[in-house]
């Protein structure tokens, strides 16, 4: 069983298909051979599956062991797969990050230590939000896992306010993760975060009142900041160049009904979602459309800016440490 499922690993890193069409082929390669498995049909390979999550329990006891310690930071994230059998109970109608619209999702929740070796992973379906899947984690490294304290980190979209205040609550969990945009755009407004703080540098910590006992680490990324602006660059042209196609339909005539237009505007406006950039009239045999360029400048200013919040106390981790810690999550 060991030997299946190691080659039933290598084989979805090297080319991922189902279990019948890797069973299939065996002859093709020396990879069932390497393994000692060539004559292995789907049914062993399902098998194999069903021995290892007899196992799972006691392979990520032994995982936890060697890699967490009390105090230790631990990164968390879900993804999901796209699921096109009939049987799963799992499988529902949910955010595809495969890009496969109208399938249904499985959702899997990976923890890891701080240098993302993987610790733990679970399993939920497919129309559970990131938020929902958190708190069974900390469950997980608290009582199936035995540490006292841990440090969590999360992006923003899985530590939501919610989670947060559970988690102030619960006896040895310290938690990194980072402010939503509009959070962060209501702090620039207010005059909290000063753009011209980071001529000098590239971080700065300050508290707020409407986050107690948080500390807010400002953080800006000159390449981040690059990139973004060339992508809204070529978004914005691409939506102009097609409206303007819409716009001369309009004016030969060829398209006349405002609903219709409407219809035309919006595939256009979807598709490079650039909406909140764009105002349109629309009317029956008329339709023009401007950039909003306060807008766009607006949406700039915050190019490359994210602000990292945490209850992590500052003798436990300064600003850069505490930054770092939430890169580890996209490193």
């Amino acid at each position: 069983e060991r030997d299946l499922v190691l080659a039933m690993i290598a084989a979805r890193v090297l080319e991922p298909q189902s279990k019948l069409a890797t069973a299939r082929s065996w002859g093709h390669s020396t990879l069932g051979a390497s393994f000692g498995v060539e004559g292995a049909d789907e049914n062993e390979l399902y098998a194999a599956l069903d021995w290892l999550i007899e196992r799972q329990d006691g392979i990520e006891q032994r995982l936890a062991k060697r890699h967490l310690d009390d105090g230790a930071r631990v990164l968390y994230d879900l993804s999901s797969s796209y699921f096109e059998g009939e049987s799963c109970p799992l499988a529902q109608r949910g955010y595809s990050r495969d890009g496969k619209k109208g399938t249904r999702q499985v959702n899997y929740g990976l923890l890891t230590d701080a240098r993302g070796c993987p610790v733990s992973i679970s399993v939920f379906a497919g129309n559970t939000s990131d938020p929902q899947t958190l708190l069974p984690q900390v469950e997980k490294l608290q009582k199936d896992f035995a540490l006292a304290s841990v440090i969590l980190v999360g992006d923003r979209g899985m530590i939501s306010q919610k989670q947060i205040a559970t988690l102030n609550e619960t006896s040895g969990v310290e938690w990194i993760s980072a402010l939503k945009s509009g959070a962060i755009r209501k702090l620039v407004d207010a005059g909290c975060i000063q753009m011209d703080l980071f001529d000098e540098r590239n971080l700065f910590e300050f508290a707020h009142a409407d986050y107690p006992g948080e500390r807010l680490i400002v953080c800006r990324n000159p390449q981040l900041a690059e990139r973004r602006i060339h992508k809204r660059r070529a978004l914005l042209e691409a939506t102009v160049a097609e409206l303007e196609t819409v716009k001369r339909m309009v004016t030969q005539g060829r398209l006349k009904d405002a609903e219709k237009i409407g219809v035309r505007v919006g595939r256009v406006i979807n598709k490079y979602k650039m909406a909140k950039h764009v105002v349109l009239e629309i009317d029956t045999g008329h339709f023009s459309f401007r950039i909003d360029e306060d807008k766009v400048a607006a949406e700039a200013a915050l190019d490359g800016l994210y602000v990292v919040r945490t209850s992590l106390p500052s003798e436990q981790a300064s600003s850069a440490d505490t930054v770092r810690h939430y890169k580890g999550l996209s490193e």
